[in-house]
């Protein structure tokens, strides 16, 4: 791409979208950072870029963080972090402008933009102070570095603006209308025409200005998008309503019986409700990772040899012993060392039930302690722990966009210029052929542009998947990608990974020794295996081993030392496999067997019976031995199961079954299901899995059940379901009313009613997602 950008001198800012009096653009700050954006090689940031018709115009501002390395944390080994707000933020391709500029920054280690909650972090090793380079390297594309609290009070700047127009639009409509009223009956008790006129200029005087305060938030999208060569929805809107109101105002003081500002003023009520809706079921991703993140404990009891201190949540070791009191949040993930007592778990995992704590089990930063003090043995902090990731999980939610989505945006790109087409074909027949006056034409015309204005279209797919989003999101499942749920919809089999997805291991008591038992913990710890977490867990108080290398789909090894399978031991043993377990073996020691009992998950047999109520397939993919996998699809039902399955053999087994027609949902949680995540038509991990299922999956769920499996996948038909009712909702609305507007039979009034009525019942229809979920 070439160094510098066609400027074209349009009527709005090239760089922010501002009003530029004729200018390319509205401020030397715009025309620096659009220089700097080409100058890098990164233009297609002005083609990849949506901007939100509520957002704030994104102008660079004089008024930057002024010393920003008082806001650097200090790590250790010399690591400094720095996280702050972002304002200015509007859409995937400001995260994709920022992240490529800061990637070509020397020195510094990360830099990740997190759209949902609108939040900046910096990683480098280095002196603190280089917080400045980093910081006005932002600021020069535009966007405003401020702290996180600040950010706080402008969070829903836009919400509050929509539902301050919707309030003006409502006060001057409820009054425009009950003038209307009057004037309507006083035609019948033959009103005289200097009563009429009065009303309707009572009637001006309240919904003029209403209008031009109400109409901003579609007036300013209209223009952006007429800017760049292209219309949207709110183009139609705009020109309907100023068009009516302009024609009322001419009616007005010609003294002509008929004015239509209720009409204009009802319209744009209407339209602002349902943007108002939008706008806050939009949000419902960012809103429930701002919950999650206030879930946070900002202090910490950290137990010390010398006894306890008090420490910011973000200072916790790994490893550290943590004490968390009656009353309080857990401060990070760990495992419970002593103490009994229960947890509330519900805005983490989605079960509502209290989660006992007992040594050995594991907690999550965030949970809430019902019972007595707990003391808790920290394995994981920061960003690392089960929240953080969760709101990572609903910023991909929120970015990720569907088939259906693209196809109703695409027709609602092609259905506007046909919408103006008609309008003006309509005000030319009307006009030149049956020889009507100029204001009937206009006011059909604009009929015709209020009846087809595709704002149910538009709302059709974007409403279902929201409220579908966020019905999955309270029951503890977290939709990574979109297009799942059109995915989902078609799923006719299902393939289950065994240990850890299917089954809880527990480690039994054997023949090894206590030395045994704290090294093979050791190498545990390590990995994220169902198995390996059992034998970590049975001594959790044992420190990680350094130079550990897992295999996938065969074990750890280290130091001259391996913790798996027979097999990849190379250990033959006399005793026959029928329950799981892990080889140690170890050079100058006899090979040490260490087995597990392994009992089904929560609502794993009424998940099951529910998938084979759907006329679901059902397969089991295991790499343990053919015994536990036996017993377990026994214990199920399911008579298609394979044991001893490498990762390639489970690869295999997926493309040979998509091969023959099969749809497949694949649920995984190990290292050696990532490929068959990958090819599955759908995925989805429980969220203790491995980082690399959790980032292949397209559902992650939370919880100890599997109840979900069958909740998203129900949900998902659904929500399908009334996609396509809403689509064909909205487009027999136009089929019917559209003859009827260009017939001159429906007047501005009943064309914003109807158009209106319209867009509320496809959010109406919407919601049945909700209720039924």
């Amino acid at each position: 791409m070439s160094a510098t950008l066609a400027l074209r001198p349009d009527a709005l800012c090239q760089h922010c979208g501002a009003p530029a009096r004729g200018a390319a653009f509205c401020c030397t700050g715009c025309e620096a950072a659009h220089e700097a954006i080409a100058g890098m090689g990164l233009g297609d940031y002005y083609t990849r870029r949506v901007l939100d018709p509520s957002a704030r115009v994104l102008r660079p501002t004089s008024d930057g963080l002024a010393d920003p390395e008082r806001f650097v944390e200090i790590l250790q080994d010399g690591l400094c972090r720095l996280r702050l707000g972002l304002d200015g933020l509007q859409c995937g391709a400001c995260v994709w402008l920022i992240e490529s500029v800061l990637s070509r920054e020397p020195g510094l280690d990360l830099g990740r933009v997190n759209m949902t909650t609108r939040r900046i972090t910096l990683q480098w090793r280095g002196a603190p102070t280089l917080a400045h380079r980093f910081v006005r390297r932002i600021e020069a594309l535009g966007y405003r570095l401020l702290p996180a609290a600040a950010l706080a009070a402008t969070d829903d700047e836009a919400g509050r603006t929509l539902v301050r127009a919707m309030a003006v639009a409502g006060f001057a409509a409820v009054n425009v209308m009950l003038m209307s009223i009057a004037t309507w009956a006083g035609i019948s008790q033959h009103m005289g025409p200097a009563t009429r006129a009065l009303m309707h200029w009572w009637s001006a005087l309240l919904a003029l200005p209403a209008i031009v305060y109400s109409i901003q938030p579609f007036a300013r999208s209209a223009a952006r998008a007429l800017s760049h060569g292209r219309t949207n929805m709110d183009v139609p809107i705009t020109l309907g309503v100023l068009l009516t109101a302009a024609i009322s105002l001419i009616e007005t003081i010609k003294g002509r019986e008929h004015a239509y500002f209720d009409s204009a003023i009802t319209l744009l009520f209407f339209l602002l409700i349902g943007r108002v809706l939008d706008h806050r079921a939009r949000g419902a991703a960012r809103a429930t990772a701002l919950q999650l993140l206030a879930l946070r404990a900002d202090n910490v009891t950290l137990i010390e040899p010398a006894g306890t201190r008090r420490v910011s949540s973000e200072q916790i070791p790994a490893g550290a012993l943590l004490l968390v009191g009656m009353g309080e949040r857990v401060g990070a993930d760990g495992v419970v060392e002593s103490g009994q007592g229960q947890l509330d778990a519900s805005l983490v995992t989605g079960e509502s039930a209290a989660q006992i704590a007992t040594p050995g089990v594991a907690v999550y930063a965030g949970t809430l302690n019902l019972g007595d003090a707990l003391r808790v043995r920290v394995t994981a902090t920061g960003e690392a722990t089960l929240l953080a990731e969760s709101v990572r999980l609903i910023e991909a939610a929120e970015t990720r966009r569907g088939r259906y989505v693209v196809l109703a945006d695409r027709v609602a790109r092609f259905y506007t210029p046909v919408v103006h087409i008609a309008a003006l074909s309509t005000f030319l027949v009307w006009f030149f052929l049956l020889h009507t006056s100029l204001e009937r034409a206009v006011l059909v015309a604009v009929s015709v542009l209020l009846i087809t204005c595709p704002c149910a279209l538009v709302l059709a797919i974007p409403a279902v998947q929201v409220i579908a989003t966020s019905a999955l999101q309270r029951v503890g499942t977290l939709l990574k990608s979109a297009t799942a749920l059109e995915r989902l919809a078609v799923i006719d089999a299902v393939m289950f990974d065994k240990t850890g997805t299917l089954t809880e291991p527990a480690l039994e008591s054997g023949d090894y020794t206590a030395e045994d038992l704290q090294f093979a913990a050791s190498m545990a710890s390590g990995s994220n295996h169902p198995l390996a977490r059992a034998l970590a867990a049975a001594c959790p108080q044992v420190p990680p081993l350094t130079d550990l290398r897992e295999i996938k789909g065969a074990g750890l090894e280290a130091r001259r030392a391996r913790l798996g399978s027979r097999a990849f031991c190379g250990v033959t043993l006399p005793i026959p496999a029928t329950r799981a377990e892990l080889i140690l073996s170890r050079s100058d020691h006899p090979p040490v067997r260490f087995e597990f009992t392994e009992t089904l998950r929560p609502g794993a047999n009424a998940m099951i019976a529910a998938l084979r109520a759907r006329k679901m397939r059902l397969y089991i993919a295991s790499g343990d031995q053919s015994g536990p996998v036996a017993k377990i699809a026994a214990e199920l039902g399911i008579t298609e199961y394979r044991a001893c399955q490498r990762p390639a053999d489970k690869l295999a087994w997926i493309e040979q079954l998509r091969a023959a027609g099969r749809t497949i949902l694949m649920v995984g949680d190990g290292l050696n299901d990532g490929p068959c995540l990958a090819a599955a038509n759908v995925s989805a991990s429980p969220v203790h899995a491995a980082d690399i299922s959790q980032t292949l999956a397209d559902l992650v769920f939370q919880g100890e059940s599997l109840a979900p499996v069958a909740q998203f996948l129900f949900v998902a038909r659904l929500s399908c379901r009334v996609m396509r009712q809403n689509l064909a909702l909205a487009l027999c609305y136009n089929l019917f009313f559209v003859p009827i507007a260009v017939m001159g039979l429906i007047t501005p009034w009943l064309a914003a009613i109807a158009m209106s009525s319209s867009s509320l019942l496809v959010i109406a229809n919407s919601f049945r997602v909700q209720k039924w979920s």
